[in-house]
Formats: structure tokens, sequence, C-alpha cells
């Protein structure tokens, strides 16, 4: 049973609220490196106090009072009466964690479980203008973490701070009647370390506890929009693709009606039906898509905090900067990219940019630079991640994939030094010899480049040792409608995504080769892998392909060799129920109604990638 009496307009606070949360962490970034700058603070100030009000009118307590400190350290901000320290942003970042926590619990229908006392009794002691341990940090929006250094609880003759330490292990102020009375004691350094491990336990309990589930991603109403049930759309997005077939229907119908000898008025009415038609369900397409296209800022907003707490973790200087965060992109793409962007990010925080001593030393500045850009080519959208970190070494990269066993030494041997960079995407591939909470599993990557497939996408990487890297991803702008080439494979018809081809070529005898036992077919003078589509789709074939179309998956190119080609055409994708064939994405209908196989390439070639 909910905990709200109204579930309808704790959805749609939670759906403005969480907007105006991501919105405000990035600002509070903003405002570290602008403290002066009164007019963010105002922005900030009232983003808060407008989730606050919305957390009252739910009666969301643990809420409330959480944000009612932390906006009360913000009018003190605007006051003057406090100044930004990266100690006090750290604590601010931390109740701003506490209330994405509680979104995701009150998205669960429950009442939220109250932010732990200790930040609690931070937050109150800064108040009242008390000093505070230095040493809390915050650890991300997700995970928001309290760590207290041991210094700060041993006096300047190194003996204990019973009442910081009392604080330290329970999250409450030390009961002056109660407070013990003990005898100075020295302290070793074997017994600070074990107090350290002693503390950080106590506080890690402290801090456990039943939280949230993850929340599903949240968007809020921005000005002169509206707000639509995504499933509705999906109805029309669903009937302007029916009509899409019945157009390409009525073409094949007009087509075999103009070869006929009779040019009656008949056919000059179909004509211009159709191009009614043609021209109405363009609009009704066109009109769809936008209504259902987010800007990416949408997504990249939060990752200005998560840059911001990585630097702090790993004793860095990094800024995040954002380009084309009005760049606008299909929704469930937008949703599906947040994942790779944040091992993206990440990564780039973890393994790119160096230490300020690390930068210095290489005649750097000790600020590295991460910029995240998006922008729109054609009917792709291009998101790139670039930094100013130390590069790639593409030679450390083919030896660490044959010292982890990811490929043999033959195989490394073939590889460019393009190819090389390629191989942080395999399974179990990480150039960090110890684990951490960042990296050290292989994981991260693979994650990138599966998800990436997923949407259609592809990932290319640039990099100059010592200068930093560039990749760019490259998505189509929707998947809801498809551009796609019809090819002919022993006579039934397919599809593949035009996005993943690259041209169509003849299949000469003489430009045919073998490297290695494998077919090659010489393309703009590189020999590329032929494969016969036929084959791998354990279709029997028609006899010999002279025509083949390359295609790009896995940024490797293959030749497709094919019995013929039936044109161009942009389809809606149907999912195949209760079944999903290796290699087939789904179905659609072609022109003349006959049922076509959309093809998955990176499955098709899977053994060959």
């Amino acid at each position: 049973m909910s905990a709200f009496a109204d579930v309808e307009l704790l959805h749609d606070f939670l759906t403005e609220a969480g907007e105006m949360l991501e919105d405000v962490d990035s600002k509070l970034v903003e405002l570290e490196h602008r403290p002066g700058d009164k007019a963010l603070l105002n922005d900030i100030f009232r983003g808060f106090h407008t989730i606050k009000g919305g957390a009252g009118f739910l009666d969301a307590q643990p809420t409330v009072q959480l944000c009612h400190r932390t906006e009360s350290l913000f009018d003190k901000l605007r006051s003057g009466e406090m100044a930004l320290t990266p100690e006090l942003l750290d604590v601010i970042l931390a109740a701003t964690g506490e209330v994405h926590r509680m979104f995701r619990e009150m998205g669960a229908q429950a009442m939220p479980e109250p932010a732990p006392a200790a930040l609690l009794n931070v937050l109150d002691l800064m108040l009242k203008g008390e000093a505070v341990p230095a040493a809390l940090t915050v650890v991300s929006a997700d995970a928001p973490a309290l760590a207290v250094d041991v210094s700060e609880i041993l006096d300047g003759h190194g003996e204990l701070n019973w009442p910081l330490m009392y604080q330290a292990l329970t999250g409450e102020m030390l009961p002056v009647a109660d407070a013990p009375a003990p005898e100075p004691a020295e302290t070793s350094g074997m017994e600070v370390a074990q107090l350290q491990q002693g503390v950080t336990a106590a506080l890690d309990a402290m801090r456990s506890g039943p939280r949230g589930e993850k929340a599903p991603a949240t968007s809020a109403a921005k000005e002169n929009t509206i707000r639509v049930d995504t499933t509705r759309f999906d109805q029309i997005l669903n009937l302007s693709g029916e009509i899409g077939l019945t157009k390409n229907r009525l073409n094949v119908l007009r087509t075999a009606l103009v070869r006929s000898d009779s040019q009656d008025q008949t056919h000059k009415t179909l004509d211009m039906v159709l191009a009614q038609l043609d021209m109405l369900v363009t609009d009704l397409q066109s009109a769809v898509m936008k209504a259902r296209m987010q800007p990416v800022g949408r997504v990249f907003q939060k990752y200005s905090r998560l840059a911001r707490d990585m630097a702090r973790q790993l004793g860095k200087e990094i800024e995040l900067n954002i380009i084309g965060a009005e760049t606008e992109v299909d929704k469930t793409i937008l949703e599906e990219l947040n994942d790779p962007l944040v091992h993206m990010v990440r990564n780039a925080c973890d393994h790119a940019i160096e230490t300020p001593a690390e930068r210095r030393a290489a005649g750097k500045s000790s600020h590295g630079t991460i910029t995240l850009s998006a922008r729109q080519a054609g009917d792709h959208i291009v998101i790139e991640i670039i930094d100013d970190g130390r590069g790639m070494n593409a030679e450390k990269l083919r030896q660490k994939a044959i010292e982890k066993g990811l490929i043999s030494s033959d195989e490394a041997s073939n590889l460019d030094p393009k190819q090389c960079l390629q191989l942080i995407f395999l399974p179990g591939f990480s150039t960090k010899s110890e684990i951490t909470d960042f990296s050290g599993r292989g994981v991260g990557m693979d994650v990138v480049r599966t998800n990436i497939q997923k949407l259609k996408g592809r990932i290319d990487i640039n990099t100059v040792q010592g200068s930093g890297s560039q990749v760019a991803i490259f998505l189509p702008l929707t998947l809801a409608i498809l551009p796609v080439l019809m090819l002919r494979v022993s006579d039934q018809a397919f599809a593949v995504p035009l996005s993943a081809v690259r041209e169509i070529v003849q299949l000469r005898e003489d430009e045919l080769g073998y490297v290695s036992n494998q077919p090659m077919v010489m393309v703009r003078g590189e020999p590329v892998p032929l494969l016969d589509l036929a084959a791998l789709l354990n279709r029997p074939q028609s006899g010999q392909a002279n025509v083949g179309v390359v295609v790009n998956t896995a940024e490797k190119n293959f030749v497709l060799a094919v019995d013929g080609f039936l044109g161009q055409d942009e389809v809606m994708i149907k999912p195949l129920e209760g079944m999903k064939p290796k290699g087939v994405s789904g179905a659609t209908l072609s022109g003349d109604g006959q049922l076509v196989l959309v093809l998955e390439l990176h499955e098709v070639l899977a053994d060959y990638v």
C-alpha cells in the first residue's frame, strides 16, 4: 500500500523535482567555480525551496527536514554570513545526494528513511558557525557517504577527542552529563590505524540500511511543453508506421497501374491521392518524431557533479565542459545513453586525467579538462568525450590484451594502432593492476560498446599520447523509423540498417583473393573480408553472388555477398513476439507486402568481430 494518498500527485512531483534536483547539482558545481555569482546562487535557492515545498505538500517530513537545513545554508551564503569552500560544498552535495535517495524511495511509494544523523548534525554545526571535521567527503549522488579522518578525533597531543569520537560512531552529539572523563593516554601509530578502521566500519554500518530501488529516469516539463504519457506516443508511432506501410503498398499498386495502357481519370486521381497521402504521412512521422525528441542536456547535466565528486576522491583537478546541450535526440535513445556515458566520464576521470603533480611534470596545467559535446550530423547524432589527459598507448593496450589472454599473439600482431585502441572494449580488459572503486574489473567499456550497438550506433577512438583522447559515439536520431537497405538472399528479402552500410560493390574475379584462408575482396585498394550472407544466415545458396554490400560493425569493415538489392526504404521495425532468432532484430513489410527480416549485424558477424 502506498504511503502517499495521491499517487498521481506523487508521480508529478518526482518527475518535476527530480529534474530540478539534477539542475541544482549541476549549478552547485558551477557555483564552486563562480562563488560570487549571486544570480546563480539565487537560482539554486529557488530550486531547492520549490523541492522543499513540494515535499511538504506530500508530507514527506524526512525530506522537508533535510531540505530545510540545506536551504538555510544557501540563505547564509546569499547573505554573506558564510563563504563557499570545497568542504562546505562536499556537505551540501552529500545532502542533495540524500534527497536523490529519498526520491528513489518515494518512487517506490514508501516514505523515505531520514537522512543519516551524522549528516544532519554536521549541517546543524555549520549553521551555528562551529567547526566541523575537514575530511567530510561525498561519494556520489547515488551513494552519499561521510568519512571522518582520525586526525580530527585526536587532539594536538595524540589523545582521543571523546565527544567527536562519539559523534563519529553514533551520529549524535555526546550528552554532557554522561561524558566520560578518561585519563589522557598516548595513542600509537598502530592504534591510530586500528581506530581508523573501526571508525570507518562503524560509519559504514551506520549508513547502511534499506534503500529504495534505483529510480527510473525522470524528465520535467519545460516552458511551452506538454507532458504526455509515453505509451500514447508509442501508439501514435505504431499508427504512423502502419500508414507508412500502406503508403508503400499504394505506391506499388500505382506502379502496376501506370504500366498498363489505359490513361484514364482514375490514374490521375490515384496520383493525386497518393501525393496527398505521401505528404500527410511524412508530416505525421515528422511531428511524432519531434514530439519524442529531448535535449541531451537532460542527461549531460548530471555528469558535472559526477566529475567533481571523482576529482575530489582521486585528488585531481578536473573540470567538465558541456557543449551542445540543446541538441535533441529520441527519448528512447536518451534514456539508454546514461549508463554508457557514466562509464565514459568515469573512465576519463580515473584513467585519462593525470594527477596535478603528473600534469605539472609534463608541462601541463594542473587543471584537467573533459569536454562532453553533442551535435547533429545528417540523420545521426554525434556525442564526443574529449580529454586533455595522458592519451592511450596502442602498444601497451596490445600487450595488456595478450597478457590477460583476451587475444593471441598472432591475432595481436595483425592489429594496426587504430584497431589496438578498440581492445579496450573487450570483456575483461583493464590496464589497472589493482581493482578500485572505479575500475579494474574490465566491465565498464564492454558495457559501453554493448549498449551503443543495441542503439544501432558505433564508436570511434582517436588519441595522441601525452595530449589526450577523443571518443566519438555515432547514433541514429531515432530508433522508431529506421532507414534500411533491402537485400535479396536466396529469394528472401532482408534489411540492414543504412547507418552500417558504407557502399555497394561489384564482386569481380580479378579482385578476389585469400589471406590466411579467408576470402578477401579489394575495396578502394584495401583488402576487406568477404562473407557469404546466405551461409551466415543458414540459407541455401542460390548461386554465385556477384554483388556485395560493404558494412561496418565494431570498427571493422566486411563485404557481404548477396543475390541482389531491392532498394532503400524507411521502415518501422516490429518485434517478433515470443521469439528472438540470432541476428534478427525484428521484422517489417516491403512495399509489395512481403515479410522482411531486419538483421542485427553485430550478432550476424559476432564470430568475425
